[in-house]
């Protein structure tokens, strides 16, 4: 019997990866099947190594692809309670809205069997639904297909975009989410790839610049959340930041509030400042986290950022960067540790 809620540490940012291309292919139909070559993102590769060196499957694979060795390397190694998957279909690439949803419903298909099915005997991996957003209507339609599973805690895209994503196309999606209680993680991984814009003034040219400024796209996009007033049009829904850095929001808040003093008569929706809708709405996960050389520093930030209510742990395990549990933060506070490491996903998936 699965235990109604496991203790322990709730990793936010967990990757993985089909064992072939057959895999997702299988669940394809055609023309589809055979148009499908794979899920990379094109360029922007770590010219080094992607993933952890101590993370190749000892029965081979692909990194990522063995729960039986992520279960070894992560859930027991660290004592976690769950894991919350996210796999990387980069469908919002596509020019293709049908292909790029036929992507998405191919992976939750997959998740659904594998890792959320015969993998996950006593609950601890919880999964995404990937959606592709160049159609908010199909996207809205593939979450309702999985709404009711119930391993399925959130609803996932790449923050790549056509658009920031507080505009009315997208609110399909957002009433969708709203309706089952489930919140939205936007993941970096397609940005000015494919359809996509690049959120910095034209294209970087190497790896190291891409990655550093990846928390570009979720400033525009959370600033578009709320100045579209999308939290007062669908009160009941809810983001989650992943993988996009935490340091920068303190200040960006800062500047949106003062904006909005002298702004507010072009945002007449808005019924408080911009940063008090943060606790409600939103959440960031911790990794990457930005640690700077003296730990007080980080702590003041993780105090201005309200870290306390909306910043959840995540490893991004397997990936180069992994966040280990035992590493990724100083000393903290034992409140401020649990509600990082545990409470704030708790309450804010549902476990």
């Amino acid at each position: 019997m699965v235990p109604l809620t496991r203790q322990g540490i709730i990793d936010c940012d967990v990757h993985p990866t089909p064992k072939s291309i057959e895999e997702i292919r299988s669940y394809m139909k055609q023309p589809w099947k055979d148009r499908y070559s794979g899920s990379g993102r094109g360029f922007y590769g770590n010219p080094v190594h992607g993933a952890r060196l101590d993370a190749k499957p000892p029965g081979g694979g692909p990194i990522g692809s063995d729960p039986d060795f992520v279960r070894q390397q992560l859930i027991e190694e660290y004592g976690e309670a769950y894991a919350i998957l996210l796999p990387r279909a980069f469908c919002n690439l596509h020019p293709d809205p049908d292909f790029a949803t036929a992507i998405a419903a191919a992976y939750n298909d997959w998740l659904a069997d594998t890792w959320l099915g015969k993998y996950n005997h006593d609950g601890v991996f919880k999964g995404s639904i990937t959606i592709a957003h160049q159609d908010p209507a199909a996207a809205a339609k593939e979450i309702e297909r999985w709404a009711g599973h119930p391993h399925f805690v959130q609803v996932m895209t790449d923050s790549g975009a056509r658009a920031p994503f507080g505009q009315r196309q997208y609110y399909p999606i957002y009433e969708a989410c709203e309706k089952h209680g489930l919140p939205m993680a936007i993941h970096p991984g397609t940005d000015g790839m494919g359809i996509n814009v690049q959120p910095s003034p034209g294209y970087p040219t190497h790896y190291i610049e891409w990655h550093t400024c990846l928390s570009l796209g979720f400033q525009a996009h959370l600033v578009s959340f709320l100045t579209e007033g999308v939290f007062e049009k669908y009160p009941g829904f809810r983001v989650v930041l992943v993988e996009g850095g935490v340091s920068w929001l303190p200040a960006l808040m800062w500047r949106l509030d003062a904006e909005y003093k002298a702004l507010r008569y072009e945002v007449p929706w808005l019924k408080k400042k911009p940063s008090e809708y943060l606790r409600d709405h939103v959440r960031l996960s911790s990794q990457p986290l930005e640690r700077p050389d003296n730990d007080q520093h980080l702590l003041s930030m993780l105090e201005m950022m309200d870290a306390e209510h909306i910043l959840m742990f995540a490893s991004d395990y397997p990936h180069w960067d992994f966040d280990s549990p035992k590493l990724a933060f100083p000393k903290l506070p034992d409140a401020l540790k649990q509600n990082i490491f545990y409470e704030n996903a708790k309450q804010f998936y549902r476990l």
